[in-house]
């Protein structure tokens, strides 16, 4: 048995012996910190393609794609149990049901798809994550919503992707937070299986990861610094840059970034080059935030990241596109306004708009078009109600538009619905 097989049934183990023991103090953390929600969610989706760039579908066009779920989220988090040791369990349940969408769900990313093109009926998993502490050390075995900087999770469809593996989080220096571990597999956000780690289809081995961020200026400034190997595939490296300033009724931010990636090992996705040189800039005042960015990268590959997580890691990652395309360079203009001002709380509004050039376009590993642009714009009209029956129940109307000269027009509608229930 291995290393890797050892350590989650250890702490499974210990974890089983938690639940089972009478209430004593030893077991009192472990229920008196624990926090259960259930998140309904309700998703529609609605994506038109233009200009005749809609995919192809076995033989036909799709012209549209479209889908309606309902989703159930339980997030149950114990605390911890007493003494120089504490453990804990997390656990993640999934469920989502088709409303509505077939072959017209395709490309809505909201359930899996059959063979046979039609969107399945239902489909959900569960993650279960063991924990223990010491002091101010934590170590994770298991399966969970996973959000790094160097490996984002997806949460935009009907349900969150979760990855399986363990990580250790260490915070007993002051302003400093250390992380390490392994990840082996990927559950997807629109897929029930969990498989292997993996980069444009190609399967690496092991995903490993290490980093640190550090807090001062009472932090109002953050550094950090990340490396992480998807073994055999790529290698890659994140620096940041963070702060917050106040000056006068203003809150001045900067957040600059630096990534850079190459193959690893056998390199079985071939030679790998990539860079990523971003930086936003904010500027908050009452009720207004706005925001300016530039995102440029370099090299004859893509930014990258494991197959369907997150590019929020970039500064121009939006609801339908991330800019992230070989040489693209990219800015966006984007303002935020709460209406709380106008006395309605819990109404907001956001606008931005991308622009991306300079793209070079590959087929088959072959550079077939330079210079290639495209824009997109996205807003977002929020509700949360803030008392009441129905306090917490949030309501989104996501409205996009995306341009290309090489790849899909689309002009897009999400509404989601969100109402948490509270249940420990």
């Amino acid at each position: 048995m291995t290393a890797r097989n050892i350590i989650p049934l250890a702490l499974l183990g210990s974890t089983a012996l938690a639940l089972v023991m009478p209430t004593t103090t030893h077991a009192a953390g472990f229920v008196e910190d624990a926090k259960v929600t259930l998140g309904l969610r309700n998703y529609y989706f609605n994506r038109n393609y233009l200009n005749g760039t809609d995919p192809v579908i076995r033989g036909e066009r799709q012209g549209q794609a479209e889908g309606w779920t309902q989703n159930f989220i339980l997030d149950a988090r114990s605390g911890f149990t007493q003494g120089t040791v504490g453990f804990g369990l997390d656990v993640l349940g999934l469920y989502s049901i088709k409303l509505d969408g077939n072959r017209g769900a395709a490309n809505t990313q909201l359930m899996p798809i059959h063979d046979d093109g039609q969107a399945a009926d239902q489909f959900g998993r569960t993650a279960v994550a063991a924990k223990a502490k010491i002091s101010k050390t934590e170590l994770k075995v298991g399966e969970w919503f996973a959000v790094l900087p160097i490996l984002r999770a997806d949460d935009g469809r009907s349900l969150p992707q979760t990855f399986q593996g363990a990580q250790l989080t260490s915070n007993e220096i002051d302003g400093l937070t250390l992380y390490g571990g392994q990840f082996w597999k990927n559950s997807q956000r629109n897929d029930a299986s969990r498989e292997d780690m993996s980069f444009g289809g190609v399967k690496g081995d092991d995903f490993n990861f290490g980093g640190g961020e550090y807090r001062f200026n009472g932090n109002n400034t953050m550094v950090g610094v990340w490396h992480a190997r998807l073994e055999d595939v790529y290698q890659q490296s994140y620096v940041q840059l963070t702060h917050s300033q106040a000056v006068g009724d203003w809150v001045l931010g900067a957040n600059l970034g630096y990534v850079t990636g190459k193959e690893e090992g056998a390199a079985k996705a071939g030679n790998l080059d990539n860079k990523v040189y971003q930086g936003a800039l904010t500027a908050k005042t009452g009720n207004n935030s706005f925001m300016v960015a530039y995102q440029k990268l370099s090299g004859d590959t893509k930014f990258m990241r494991i197959d369907g997580a997150s590019g929020g890691t970039l500064v121009n990652d939006g609801f339908t596109n991330s800019y992230d395309n070989p040489e693209e360079r990219s800015w966006q203009i984007r303002h935020d306004y709460n209406f709380a001002g106008l006395g309605i709380p819990g109404l907001t509004l956001m606008n931005r708009y991308v622009s991306g050039s300079n793209i070079d376009v590959y087929t088959n590993g072959v550079k077939t078009r330079e210079n290639a642009e495209e824009w997109g714009r996205e807003s977002e009209l929020a509700y949360t109600i803030q008392e009441g029956t129905l306090k917490n129940l949030s309501i989104r109307w996501r409205n996009s538009d995306v341009r290309r000269d090489v790849g899909a027009d689309l002009h897009e509608n999400r509404l989601i619905f969100n109402y948490p229930l509270s249940i420990l």
